[in-house]
């Protein structure tokens, strides 16, 4: 039997994926073909390299401090990840400039978008880096990339839980991961909590983009709610645009097993936050470790 894992996007939720793969290789269960998409494509591609325990343990020492220093706050709007800090982080933890997907011992592939069309990108031979960057370019954060002649952007645009590409791939059994099941509307900042937004990372980012655009959102003088900052709005998009996504490719596609942890506190870019969403991948499994063993027959 032929197992799939399709690891789906979310951005610092999927540190979950850790957790996820860790609880399923204690029950014995290997997965031949890994498909991940943004998030997913890299914690998978890390996997099949065989350096997620270094990806693990880097990933719980992060802090706000370390998370800000990957942010890139200039006016060339690109975006905002610092991209000479995150290639040396991919070719440390993920895998080496010269890595090839066609090398792996196992199957797999990134998801991306191509931004011209919208159509949806299979990645899965050529370089493994390349397919990482391609499927996590979130569109604000990320600069788009260009591979085969074609601009790629995030895959959660298209598919952010492949499911379909396992099955493409050969699995007989798919255990798909959403990390976007009960996340909508989870990342409005509240009226009674400014200090709060002003104080995290994501705030900081914010007041940042403000004092280099001159562009605010104005508060609603007539009942003194706090209109949404922009990133409250743009993470906010993100969320709606991937579970709506998710459900109907879902629907469409259904996965043998479908495991979704807990994350909603979790905020888009809270990447320092890596513990937390590995505990709960973990949790997550052993909830569902009985309906796992029945899907694979043992």
């Amino acid at each position: 039997m032929k197992i799939g894992l399709a690891l789906g996007s979310g951005s610092s939720r999927g540190w979950s994926h850790i957790g996820i793969l860790k609880a399923l290789a204690e029950l014995g269960i290997e997965p031949d073909v890994v498909c991940g998409t943004s998030i997913g494509a890299l914690v998978g591609a890390s996997y099949v390299s065989n350096n997620l325990g270094k990806l693990e343990k880097w990933a719980c020492s992060l802090t706000r401090f370390e998370m800000a220093r990957f942010l890139d706050i200039n006016t060339s709007l690109n975006g905002f990840v610092d991209t000479e800090r995150l290639h040396e982080f991919l070719n440390e933890y993920v895998a080496s400039d010269d890595a090839l997907i066609e090398d792996f011992p196992k199957q797999y592939a990134a998801v991306s978008t191509e931004l011209k069309t919208g159509r949806e990108v299979w990645l899965t031979t050529g370089s493994v880096i390349q397919a990482v960057w391609a499927s996590i370019s979130l569109p604000g954060l990320f600069p788009a990339i260009k591979n085969d002649d074609k601009w790629l952007v995030d895959g959660g645009l298209v598919n952010p839980v492949p499911v379909s590409v396992c099955r493409a791939l050969g699995a007989d059994v798919v255990i798909a991961v959403n990390l976007n099941g009960d996340i909508i509307g989870k990342h409005f900042a509240k009226a009674d909590e400014p200090k709060k937004r002003e104080a995290s990372v994501v705030g900081k980012i914010t007041d940042l983009v403000e004092e280099y655009t001159g562009f605010k959102f104005e508060n609603n003088k007539n009942n003194g709610e706090q209109a949404p900052g922009m990133y409250e709005a743009i993470a906010g998009s993100v969320n709606i645009i991937q579970d709506r996504i998710t459900r109907s490719r879902m629907a469409g596609d259904p996965p043998d097993i479908i495991l979704s942890p807990h994350l909603a506190h979790i905020g888009l870019i809270e990447f320092y936050r890596a513990k937390e969403a590995i505990d709960e991948g973990e949790r997550c499994v052993e909830r569902k470790a009985t309906e796992i063993n029945r899907a694979l027959k043992r």
